[in-house]
């Protein structure tokens, strides 16, 4: 299958499926020398796994990574680093009785119309459960960034509709949906309670943010930096729109209003998101993204067979109400993954 692998100088390629016996990630271009193992990969995978908070799926994995090449006496060695994450959990039979049912919002009728064939179990290949193979490369990613002091963090801004307006740092890790204003963490509880009765699902809004990224990252002009993060952050399957900066509001606003104005301190604004000319400016890098509801709904809905017949599907079974705070560590690991790729790329070209 083409279209699995991701990066130029720091390059991974992810496989396996949702209900397959194992997934896992394969990653070129790792500097030799870089401190990896387990423990630290299972941090990451730990803030993305399943069966965490009120919004999460009871689908219980414990995602240990097991580190099969690439390393030595708990160093990398410059060779292909390949880790394996092994499902354990997996409940095929809940999708037996809708094999041959296209579910809507899914990747069923698509898949199907490319492959000529498609696995039913959770989506296979199209379900959320590939992310865990991208953390574990996000966590060796951040690994090569950590040198340069570079930190990414990823916090909730609204889900179902309820936004945060208050920022507290502290609030992040003590609240299931990673939001930095308390009060709307339990606006967003008692949301997810009243949907999740319903039988529905719901989106939000995530932003990420890159600190101490040192300037002229990004190589114009297909490669522009902003382009590179884009594209990492589309690539997630429930994400549908990306901004950087001001993103959409930049639409509305003056150039005078817009541009970030310098001076002897720097820059006096950050509208940009971080990026001049898809290079990196040395202010933070400031992503968000929105992200769709979760598609497998109990509400019963019009679809198709695969014979063309119509009927009514309700999708039983082990499901998110919302793709947050999961996917929260997914955008941290993609920018990771940006981020080291081109900061590779400019010591090729600089030094």
């Amino acid at each position: 299958m083409t279209g699995s692998s991701f990066g130029k100088a720091f390059q991974i390629t992810t496989f396996g499926e949702s209900h397959g016996k194992a997934l896992g990630v394969v990653i070129q271009g790792c500097p030799p020398g870089i401190p990896i193992d387990e423990a630290t990969i299972q941090k990451a995978l730990d803030k993305r796994k399943p069966g965490q908070g009120p919004a999460s799926t009871k689908r219980r994995e414990p995602d240990r990574p097991n580190i099969l090449s690439g390393t030595f006496e708990g160093r990398s060695t410059g060779t292909p680093i390949m880790i394996l994450i092994e499902n354990r959990d997996a409940r095929s039979r809940s999708y037996a009785d809708i094999a041959d049912v296209f579910r809507p919002g899914h990747g069923d009728f698509t898949y199907t119309q490319k492959y000529g064939i498609r696995d039913y179990r959770g989506g296979g290949r199209a379900s959320a459960r590939e992310t865990a193979a991208r953390v574990a490369a996000g966590a060796v990613a951040q690994l090569v960034l950590d040198p340069h002091n570079i930190c990414i963090e990823a916090y909730t801004l609204a889900l179902g509709g309820i936004h945060a307006t208050t920022f507290d740092r502290a609030a992040i890790n003590q609240n299931p949906f990673r939001t930095a204003d308390a009060a709307a963490a339990k606006a967003m509880a008692e949301r997810v309670s009243q949907v999740k009765a319903e039988g529905d699902s719901l989106g939000g809004i995530v932003e990420i943010k890159a600190k101490n990224v040192p300037p002229g990252l990004g190589d114009p002009v297909f490669d522009k930096l902003d382009g590179e993060i884009a594209r990492a952050m589309m690539s997630i399957g429930a994400v549908k729109a990306v901004e950087i900066g001001a993103g959409v509001n930049a639409a509305s606003l003056k150039g005078s209003e817009n541009n970030d104005a310098m001076n002897l301190d720097g820059f006096q604004s950050n509208n940009a998101g971080g990026i001049l000319a898809g290079i990196s400016s040395g202010e933070d890098i400031v992503v968000r993204v929105h992200v769709k509801p979760i598609p497998s709904i109990l509400k019963p809905q019009e679809t198709l067979k695969e014979d063309g017949q119509a009927t009514v599907i309700s999708t039983k079974g082990r499901h998110d109400i919302c793709a947050i705070p999961r996917i929260n560590k997914v955008c941290e690991a993609m920018l990771a993954l940006v981020l080291a790729d081109h900061l590779l790329r400019q010591k090729c070209q600089r030094e």
